[in-house]
Order: C-alpha cells, then structure tokens, then sequence
C-alpha cells in the first residue's frame, strides 16, 4: 500500500507542476491542460491579462525541450538525426541563422575559397575533375561548366582541342623558365600566380571558326577571354 501511496504522491506532484507552468485560462489542468498549454506556447498565443504566464510557460517548454535535444535524444517525439548534435547539428543550425554557403564564392583575387587555402599550384587532385579531353583537368565546377560548353559547340558543329589546363607551380616555373614571362614578353605568369594554377583556365586549339563560336557563346557557360594577346587562355570566372 505504501508503494501505492508513493504513486499516487508522485502523481499529484507532477500535476500540481504542470499547473504551474501552464498559461492562466488555457483548458483544464494535468495531461489535457498541459497539451492545451503546449499548443497556446507554440503559437505565442496567450490569455493571461498581460501574458506573463504564457510566456513564463512557453519559456520553459522551450527549455525542456532544448535539454532533451542537447542530450541526443527525441524532440517532441522526432529522432535526432545521426550524425548531428542538438536539434538539428550545425548544418540546420547555420541554415536556421541564415549563415550563406562559401560554395562557389571567391575571394577579392577571384580565387574559389574552396581552393584558396591549398595555395596555387598545390590544388588536391580531389579538388579536380577531368574535362573529358586526355586528362587534362579543371576544378571541378571549371570542368562540368566546359562540358557543358564543349557539348553545345559540337551541337553547332564546332569542335576545339585542348593544349593546356591544370598546372601544378613545378609546372608553372618549367614553363616560366622555356617561354618567359609575360611581364617580359612571354608567355607565362609568374609562378605561383598563373590562373591555371588554381585549375581555372584552359588554353585551347582554336579554328578561326572555333574562335569567333567562343567569343559568342563562352560567356554562357562562365568562360572569359581574359589575357590580352592570348586568343586560346579561357578562363572559368563564372
């Protein structure tokens, strides 16, 4: 009996605390009352006079559940989802605040962020993707973007090798060293600072008819004509 009687003590307890936080006027009192009160708090509704109690009541809801969530287990009866913490891991967390997503975006010198801390020349072979012609290869939405390109200019009739793409900085000081620079009048940038060492410029084989298509049409596809005196440097700027 006295076991009952502890039941029946626990009980009135968890009432006597689900009155307290529940908003002045919202229906009844124990489970039915505390669901009413759940509902009112969701949707900032309160009847107290000046709201206090709704708040009082929302605030600790709030509370509650935001201790269930830190602890990894179900919020209002919903999994966490593995592999996040919280309520919905700092993915959810960053798309709730707002926070904007660095793919794509570059920095003032026009590099990939994503690729900006590799250090040119020094890009990951993770970070490439082949563009379908030898291997030559692009960072990879550089070489989605050329293949999309390349397959609309065959559609028109038009087809352009590739000479050049990706370079590592060995590659850029080899070529530096056999054809100058060009601040001296050849044709290569100084190492560390060619575009082709961040997996964003190709050098093409172009016909004259090849030519004018990109003049034409590149832009569509995020490619610009970029260095003066070099007809076949394209460059991946979109």
């Amino acid at each position: 009996m006295e076991g009952i009687s502890g039941v029946v003590s626990r009980i009135a307890e968890i009432q006597a605390l689900i009155g307290s936080l529940q908003p002045a006027g919202v229906g009844g009192t124990g489970a039915a009352g505390a669901a009413s009160g759940a509902t009112s708090a969701g949707s900032a509704v309160t009847t107290s006079g000046d709201g206090s109690s709704g708040v009082a009541f929302a605030s600790a809801l709030s509370r509650s559940l935001a201790d269930r969530a830190g602890g990894g287990g179900l919020v209002s009866g919903v999994p966490v989802a593995a592999g996040t913490t919280g309520t919905a891991g700092a993915a959810g967390a960053a798309a709730v605040a707002g926070t904007p997503s660095t793919a794509g975006a570059r920095n003032a010198a026009g590099v990939p962020l994503e690729l900006a801390g590799y250090g040119n020349g020094k890009v990951p072979a993770a970070a490439l993707s082949g563009i379908g012609v030898g291997s030559h290869r692009m960072w990879a939405p550089a070489a989605q973007a050329f293949e999309r390109m390349r397959a609309a200019a065959a559609r028109d009739g038009v087809t352009f090798g590739v000479t050049d793409s990706y370079r590592s900085y060995d590659q850029q000081v080899d070529l530096a060293r056999r054809k100058g620079l060009y601040s001296q009048g050849g044709l290569a940038a100084k190492p560390g600072t060619s575009e082709h060492g961040w997996g964003l410029s190709l050098d093409l084989d172009l016909s004259g008819r090849a030519l004018s298509w990109m003049r034409e049409h590149a832009d569509e596809y995020g490619f610009s004509e970029n260095v003066p005196r070099e007809s076949w440097h394209w460059t991946f700027t979109a």
